[in-house]
């Protein structure tokens, strides 16, 4: 068997090490806006405020998961854990998503009990807290627009973040509404509307965390094709026990037994063909694969084998 492995990993630590400090000024920031809509709420004695407050709960324990997760990835590989904890980012990315579409079921529920039951809101003090809500949220925002693109976890924790920042917005308008109409109601409708807009999205993070820790093949590779073009190269025969899956957000990886001919061992011409198989699933394909383990075996090989398949 031969593995072959070309990984950036000063690249990536450096990266962890950036979404971790972009992590860190959002908690922050969260924290302190949830403990700002607590007062204010009691202040107020607005029940919306003290919803919003129950969203930046949730949202800052999803923000904390985010930041022990990029934390763990940070932590080198070992004999117990070969891949180091480089799945974390993809767990805490799969429970942010589930409790966004909790909030987001919930907001919907509310929402339809208080159009038919209204509460009454004080408008003065709900217009100042989700003015300062949305202030400090864009500031987050700025915070982790660099890394969102980066990794699951990164992802999630960006989307936890505009979900803050509607909420704000949600609260700025309602609040308006109700001082200058007296229609409670609009605090509500407006609640729904964001929840509306959050729940697809938490449900495609859940939908990509899930495929990734059920080891499926990444999202643009076509196995098929990969076997055409492994088949298509001089002295392969054929191709079994393929796989391909993610470890975690864009880290591909790849194995495969490849049967030669006899004669590529006893040329020596075996190692220009794994050359040819690696730069195969590089070169050739949307996902391009730099961490591959082919296991090259004689076609006499293949009655010692067990439990192969295509």
């Amino acid at each position: 068997m031969v593995e072959v492995k070309n990984l950036s990993h000063d690249h990536s630590h450096a990266t962890a090490s950036t979404n971790r400090n972009r992590l860190l000024i959002a908690f922050g920031i969260t924290a302190t806006i949830l403990i700002a809509e607590i007062i204010g709420a009691f202040w107020t004695g607005s029940l919306a405020l003290l919803t919003d407050a129950g969203h930046m709960l949730t949202d800052t324990a999803g923000l904390f998961m985010a930041l022990i997760a990029t934390q763990l990835t940070l932590r080198p590989a070992d004999n117990q854990r070969t891949w180091g904890m480089r799945r974390a980012e993809v767990i805490a990315a799969g429970f942010q998503a589930l409790i966004l579409f909790a909030v987001g079921v919930f907001v919907i529920i509310e929402g339809i009990r208080r159009i038919a039951n209204p509460v009454e809101i004080e408008g003065t003090g709900l217009l100042i807290f989700g003015i300062i809500g949305l202030a400090g949220n864009l500031i987050s925002l700025a915070a982790l627009s660099g890394g969102r693109g980066s990794n699951l976890n990164m992802r999630a924790a960006f989307l936890e973040v505009i979900n803050d920042a509607l909420g704000s917005v949600a609260v700025i308008i309602s609040a308006i509404v109700v001082q200058t109409t007296g229609w409670v109601q609009a605090d509500a409708i407006a609640g729904m509307l964001i929840a509306i807009l959050i729940l697809p999205r938490a449900l495609i993070i859940l939908r990509e965390s899930g495929s990734i820790l059920l080891e499926s093949t990444p999202k643009g590779l076509d196995l098929d094709e990969v076997r055409e073009h492994i088949l298509g190269l001089p002295h392969v025969l054929s191709v079994h026990d393929l796989h391909a899956s993610e470890i975690s957000t864009g880290f591909p990886t790849l194995s495969a037994h490849v049967i030669l001919d006899d004669s590529c061992f006893h040329d020596n011409h075996a190692p220009q063909i794994l050359d040819s198989l690696q730069a195969c699933v590089k070169e050739h394909f949307p996902v391009s694969i730099e961490h591959t383990t082919f296991q090259l075996e004689p076609a006499s090989h293949s009655h010692h084998e067990f439990h192969t398949h295509s």
